[in-house]
């Protein structure tokens, strides 16, 4: 999934739940089942995600939504190795955009 947001440093739960296309409540439940995700909190309870929490919830979304894991399988797979589980996920998104440009380039000339 690939997720539109303006570069910021800090986003509210609203804009990411917005660009992820789900309700503000499974960001927040999301929050809580995975460690790895740490939003700041403001006074008032607000969340607010900086682009690195963005891209870990990209990652489960991936796992959840698009590769059909448990949330427990899911846990397990970031248990493993965040870190080589997060980057193979950004070489495919990357892989992802290069398809779709090119495909828009075949299209343009035809």
């Amino acid at each position: 999934m690939v997720v539109s947001l303006p570069h910021k440093l800090y986003y509210s739960i609203g804009e990411v739940a917005k660009a992820f296309g789900v309700n503000q409540s499974l960001i927040r439940f999301w929050e809580k089942e995975f460690k790895i995700i740490s939003p700041k909190k403001d006074g008032s309870a607000g969340r607010k995600f900086t682009p690195d929490d963005v891209k870990k919830l990209q990652l489960i979304y991936h796992l959840v939504k698009e590769q059909g894991f448990t949330l427990e399988g899911a846990r397990q797979r970031l248990k493993e190795d965040t870190q080589k589980t997060l980057s193979n996920y950004e070489i495919i998104a990357k892989l992802e955009s290069v398809k779709q440009e090119l495909l828009n380039i075949k299209k343009a000339l035809n």
